[in-house]
């Protein structure tokens, strides 16, 4: 299919978000049309239950450059952003999220620092969170310790999802065989040029945040499990250093034994049994989650199912299956 050709890609991934679509489109849209630009506003519905595909497409009729993408059921953020970039046309594409907590204006600021410095990436870096919660800015600074220390030495200190990649970068990144992307961690590992546009962290404008507690923490071990074997090197030290310590109990019994001090009870057997036993889960489960994604790799399924793009009009009873490569 023909196309004019594209500068710039906007992707936005959405999930029940119809209290944020009229204001994320009224403070993007003017920013864009005003740009000089050739875009396209590139919104991945991630199969909501709500009104926000229902808006988007009524929104469509007066914005040509608004392109719907919407996904058959409910894949995740990092996945709906995934189908994003792989269906994206621009040279240059940004990805952002729809609740105006990063700010569109700064997306204007990354295109021409790519373009000044010739970079592929450039992250947005949020240099102020004091919106967020003590609990959050703790949490996001051991995260990114974390995975600075034991995955990605390069990684960008605060930086999201609101980056911009360039045309090269994206096809990079659509090659690589990842079954569970984490960009926070596969753009820096991808080693491109980059830099950096800080920015102050506002206030979701509307509407329930996506990523509550229990999203951090899967995202925090899919992070861990998807780009390190630390883990399981961290299961061995700790099986080493309890059979370390049997030795030990072993010695001090055997001593006990011929010196006559024996005493018959319970509790050290019961707190040994314990001991070893917690050991054995804690191991199995580490070496659970590589397995379950080595299982999830050779099914082969799809990572997501299109059932409508504007672009191409898609709209049929069959699922539009698409499988990175």
């Amino acid at each position: 299919m023909d196309r004019d050709p594209l500068t710039l890609s906007v992707v936005v991934p959405m999930f029940n978000e119809e209290a944020m679509v009229h204001l994320f489109a009224a403070r993007v849209r003017p920013l864009l049309d005003v740009s000089g630009e050739a875009y396209e506003l590139l919104v991945v519905d991630d199969g909501s239950t709500d009104n926000t595909a229902a808006l988007l497409l009524g929104m469509r009729r007066l914005w040509p450059q608004l392109r719907v993408v919407r996904l058959r059921r409910n894949s995740g953020h990092q996945t709906a952003l995934t189908a994003g970039l792989h269906l994206a046309y621009g040279d240059y594409v940004v990805s952002i999220d729809a609740d105006l907590q990063d700010p569109p204006e700064k997306i204007l600021d990354m295109l021409a620092l790519a373009r000044a410095q010739n970079l592929d990436i450039v992250y947005g870096v949020r240099d102020n969170r004091s919106v967020d919660t003590i609990f959050k800015r703790r949490t996001a600074e051991i995260y990114y310790g974390l995975m600075r220390r034991v995955v990605a030495r390069g990684l960008p200190h605060n930086a999201g999802d609101f980056r911009l990649l360039s045309r090269a970068a994206v096809d990079v990144l659509k090659q690589l065989p990842e079954q569970q992307p984490v960009y926070r961690l596969l753009v820096p590992w991808i080693g491109f040029p980059s830099g950096e546009v800080t920015y102050t962290r506002a206030e979701r404008a509307a509407g329930r945040t996506k990523y509550p507690l229990s999203a951090m923490i899967r995202l925090a071990v899919q992070s861990l499990v998807s780009f390190s074997a630390a883990p399981l090197r961290v299961a061995t030290w700790i099986g080493l250093g309890g059979f370390l310590l049997c030795l030990l109990l072993l010695g001090y019994s055997l001593f006990g034994f011929f010196m006559g001090n024996t005493v018959v009870g319970w509790t050290s057997l019961f707190a040994g049994v314990m001991f070893i036993g917690s050991i054995q889960l804690v191991c199995l489960g580490l070496l659970g989650e590589y397995v379950a994604r080595i299982y999830s790799s050779l099914q082969g399924r799809p990572a997501y199912l299109i059932s409508y793009d504007s672009a191409v009009h898609i709209s049929s009873p069959e699922p539009v299956a698409t499988l990175r490569s």
